[in-house]
């Protein structure tokens, strides 16, 4: 199992408050994996415009 980068119990409470739903721990680390993507994806954007700094906008 990879690390998790999500705060768990933060997601838990988000889609209980909203939705009334339950979450799984296998829905946390398929968060947590699209996290570390979406991360990854970002800093070859950066790194194609030639920064050290990875923004918002890298986030297409």
């Amino acid at each position: 199992m990879a690390e998790i980068l999500v705060v768990t119990s933060k997601i838990k409470k988000l889609i209980a408050e909203k939705t009334e739903f339950n979450t799984s721990g296998e829905f946390i680390d398929a968060l947590s994996h699209r996290v570390e993507n979406l991360c990854l994806e970002a800093a070859a954007r950066a790194r194609v415009d030639k920064r050290k700094t990875v923004k918002a906008r890298d986030l297409i």
